[in-house]
């Protein structure tokens, strides 16, 4: 279990960002994979999701996923959808309280946001593809959108790390023919091959976007032990990998 800095500060807010530790599934999937894509055991899953639930201190119903599809799209939970199975989006924000927001990732970036000011929650599943198609800009311009006034801290949790990232020229190119400012996010390995920084290029678009961040810096792909990692599992032949949770939640009552 991992924490931000800034966040805990907040005593209305409660957050984690959670290890791969603590939980019943077995095998590769051992021991807290929450993710309901996987092929794990969908009953030992849910036992999990439970299990974060109440560390989190919020009723299982009120844990909200979002079904990931590496897209831009963002999505306001309100009293009208609540209660909804499945949220088709990226990026999940709210102003309930009671709630817990929730991000799974196995080398993907999760990131925390809270507007202080006008107390309003979100999280984010920044892979390259909605990173580069602007699942960070869109989540923070639909936040100012519902305050013209507005204090946003971001909190950036473990993802795959820079030396772990390789990528063909395709990809790069994918990124120069945006801007060729997104160079600086990519080294040199070798004539063939170049290393991306997915951590660096969406903290850069958080501060451009005038967004208060830290980050929560571990590398999911080295660190076996504590985080899944979908590179890892490929790299060695497995069938499929887990899924590590974030979650994210205003409390009911305030502390303060």
């Amino acid at each position: 279990m991992f924490y931000s800095k800034k966040l805990k500060k907040f005593k209305r807010v409660n957050h984690c960002f959670f290890s791969r530790k603590g939980g019943f599934s077995k095998g590769i999937y051992k021991s807290l994979n929450c993710g309901q894509g996987s092929k794990d055991n969908k009953i030992t899953v849910n036992r999990n999701l439970s299990l974060v639930s109440k560390k989190m201190k919020i009723k299982p119903k009120n844990l909200l996923l979002m079904y990931q599809t590496h897209s831009n799209k963002v999505i306001e939970i309100t009293d009208k959808n609540k209660n909804s199975k499945k949220f088709a989006a990226d990026a999940i924000i709210t102003k309930l309280k009671g709630y817990g927001l929730g991000v799974v990732t196995a080398d993907c970036v999760p990131i925390f946001l809270y507007d202080y000011q006008n107390q309003v929650i979100g999280c984010i599943h920044a892979g390259w593809r909605g990173a580069l198609s602007g699942i960070v800009e869109n989540v923070i311009k639909k936040i100012k959108r519902l305050n013209r006034k507005h204090k946003i801290l971001a909190s950036i949790g473990p993802c795959i790390g820079k030396s772990s990232y390789e990528v063909d020229l395709h990809f790069y190119k994918k990124f120069i023919s945006i801007s060729k400012k997104n160079s600086a996010f990519f080294l040199k390995k070798n004539r063939y091959k170049k290393l991306f920084n997915l951590r660096k290029y969406v903290t850069h678009k958080l501060i451009e976007l005038g967004v208060k961040i830290d980050n929560v810096n571990y590398d999911t792909f080295k660190e076996k032990s504590r985080f899944f990692s979908y590179r890892r599992s490929q790299k060695m032949s497995e069938y499929d990998y887990g899924r590590c949770i974030s979650v994210i939640s205003m409390t009911k009552f305030s502390q303060n």
